[in-house]
């Protein structure tokens, strides 16, 4: 399958923090593309000012759904939420 549609999430994540938050990363990796209908990638991008989470999906509709999943909600954010400086900015991007 084609990538599609991605859900970026960047975090504004303390370097003290940041451990945890690539071991919660790590942890959910593989569940996310084994579970989650219509994932395809999920990339861990790291910059001196924040890191950001590149999900593919073969849908927007698939990507939007992920943010509503018990894995995304009770997991990902429960393990990454102590890390977060503020809150994170969510945006979705179609591929043309």
């Amino acid at each position: 399958m084609q990538v599609k549609a991605y859900l970026e999430i960047t975090m504004t994540i303390d370097p003290e923090n940041r451990p945890a938050a690539a071991k919660v990363y790590t942890d959910y990796r593989q569940p996310f593309l084994d579970t989650i209908q219509g994932a395809l990638t999920k990339e861990l991008l790291i910059r001196d000012e924040d890191v950001q989470v590149i999900h593919g999906f073969d849908s927007m509709e698939h990507a939007k759904a992920y943010l509503e999943t018990d894995l995304f909600k009770n997991d990902v954010v429960t393990g990454l939420q102590p890390t977060w400086a503020k809150e994170p900015d969510i945006r979705f991007y179609t591929v043309a």
